[in-house]
This record gives structure tokens, sequence and C-alpha cells, in this order.
């Protein structure tokens, strides 16, 4: 790694603008070589892309931020189940930092997690970081779904565009105060609202 990364949680009322300027360039940064479009919503000084987290798990270097996790608690629908979630997102870890992602992360937000009591943690991340996250879920008790149609609302409504979002991506779960085999059986998981 290299790097020497020290682990903050920030709650949303305590950033300031200069922090949001600096994750906004932080998160242009990690999602532009993915597409312009995925850099678009960081314009700016915002630091969220859809919902805006609660608190923030940002690991900082010498260089500035080094990696981010997102949370926030809401209620979703296992098919017609209401859930109580805290829901993981806004993942980024500074491309000379690989390594450093998901599971740094989520050790530190874990107590958080677990002073909270939500039943679980829930979070989406594109089927191309399969073996990604199978390799974190054999050091954490995290549950991989596939075949999970996730359904959010957009972040604006256009009138060029249907209001509504349905993905298939790879659905981690995350038992904190409950078992996972108290999740709700469902294939389709609406976030009634924009994804974090």
């Amino acid at each position: 790694m290299g790097s020497q990364v020290d682990w903050k949680l920030r709650w949303e009322n305590e950033l300031d603008l200069a922090d949001h300027v600096e994750l906004a360039d932080f998160f242009r940064k990690t999602y532009g070589p993915t597409g312009t479009f995925n850099a678009k919503p960081f314009e700016e000084a915002r630091s969220w892309a859809g919902a805006r987290p609660e608190l923030r798990a940002i690991g900082y270097d010498a260089r500035g931020v080094a990696a981010h996790m997102g949370l926030l608690r809401r209620f979703i629908q296992v098919d017609s189940t209401d859930l109580l979630v805290a829901e993981l997102g806004l993942y980024g870890v500074r491309r000379d930092l690989k390594g450093l992602g998901i599971s740094h992360s989520l050790r530190t937000v874990l107590p958080v997690l677990q002073q909270l009591a939500v039943p679980f943690a829930f979070g989406t991340v594109r089927p191309q970081l399969h073996k990604h996250i199978q390799r974190f879920s054999r050091y954490s008790p995290v549950t991989i779904l596939k075949n999970i149609q996730v359904r959010s609302t957009l972040r604006e409504a256009r009138v060029d565009k249907a209001p509504v979002r349905l993905e298939d991506p790879l659905v981690i779960v995350l038992p904190i105060s409950k078992l996972m085999s108290d999740w709700p059986a469902g294939n389709t998981i609406d976030r009634n609202g924009p994804e974090l």
C-alpha cells in the first residue's frame, strides 16, 4: 500500500464547504476514469451523487482524501416487506491505493452500524466487482445476492426520462443486529429514493 491512511468518521452536518470541495474533487478523479457521466454529479462542491449520506468514513493520507464510504439509514422494500437498513455506498479509493477499498472502510463503519442497531447493512455494486467482493466476503459475514432487481428513483426529475431506474447489480448484505436468515425472500428491492 505504501501510504499511512487515517480513517475518520464524519457526520454530514460536521462537513464544511472545504470538505465538500475536497470530496467532490476526489469523486471526480475516482469515478471519472469509468466515464464522464459518472463524474458529472460531483461538479463544483457537490460531494454526493444521488441520496446524500448521513455518515461518511473518509480515509486521509498525506495527499488528502484516499478512500470513502457513505452510510444512510433508510427503509427499503424487499418485494412487499419494509426493511430498515443502513445503505452503504459512494465507495471510492484513489487509484494509487488499490486494495484499500471496501474492507478497510467497512471495518471503520462496523462499530457505528452496531451502535445504530440497524438489522442489516445493504449496498449494491457493479457485477464486474464480483471477484473483489467475493474475496472480501471470505473475511466478513457479507452475503452476495444475485439476480435481484433494484429500483431507485432518479436524483432529479426530467421530462425526457423515466423517473425510476431498474438495475441488476450485485446486492451485498451484512447482518448487523439480525441474522442473514431474517433477510426477507424476494427478487426485487425498491429503494424508494435515489441510490446512495
